[in-house]
């Protein structure tokens, strides 16, 4: 599934967190803050890979948002998604509403709307070509160069990107046994349905046979 690609994503301004979401465990996410200490504060894009994932930043008006996804979905999906995540924020907490969050105080409230939109981006590969190709008219994200993430932590050794997906076989496994009982209930309703149709029908029969009986012996 290509939602199952999309790993993890936050929302932070300057270096504090104040969002995030994943279904997975692994050291992606400590990989990701340390980029984010990294990062230039200048309005721009950052993208870096690093063991078959690519890390996509998007920093505007002093607050960072990142996804870090599979490197085989490209570039289209995260851009879109970014975009989608930053105009959501803004409306929001626009207004200097996130200006005294502290750090993951929002994740309870806008992580599911990371979630969110992780599965929209995943369901929409077209509309996210559109929204990149917007994107690309207006600014240079089209031309940001992809660097490898040694290169921005300054380190020598290979750094290696650890998911964990057990945790969400975990949560797909619960969500076809909730599955299953929905449609095991519905099946029941229209069982019972079926049985109160025919019983209808039965009482029916038989007072209008009474009623005939009654009528030509004239109970």
């Amino acid at each position: 599934m290509a939602e199952k690609n999309l790993i993890y994503s936050f929302v932070a301004r300057g270096k504090e967190i104040l969002a995030e979401y994943t279904e997975f465990t692994g050291n992606f996410t400590t990989v990701a803050a340390q980029c984010l200490e990294k990062l230039p504060s200048t309005n721009n894009s950052f993208n870096y890979n690093c063991d078959g994932h690519t890390f996509n930043y998007l920093v505007e008006n002093g607050f960072t948002y990142c996804i870090v996804v599979v490197e085989s979905v490209g570039r289209d999906t995260p851009i879109a998604f970014l975009e989608r995540v930053k105009d959501d924020f803004n409306k929001r907490y626009g207004g200097g509403k996130a200006a005294n969050a502290t750090a993951n105080s929002l994740t309870k409230d806008f992580g599911p709307k990371l979630k969110d939109h992780m599965k929209y981006c995943a369901d929409h590969p077209e509309e996210n070509s559109k929204i990149a190709k917007v994107k690309a008219q207006v600014s240079e994200v089209s031309g940001a160069m992809t660097e490898n993430i040694e290169k921005i932590l300054d380190r020598g050794e290979k750094i290696e990107v650890l998911v964990d997906k057990s945790q969400n076989l975990h949560s797909e496994a619960q969500d076809f046994k909730i599955q299953g009982t929905k449609i095991k209930r519905k099946l029941w309703y229209q069982n019972m349905k079926m049985k109160l149709i025919v019983l209808a029908i039965l009482i029916a029969l038989i007072l209008l046979i009474i009623g005939l009986v009654c009528h030509g012996f004239k109970c």
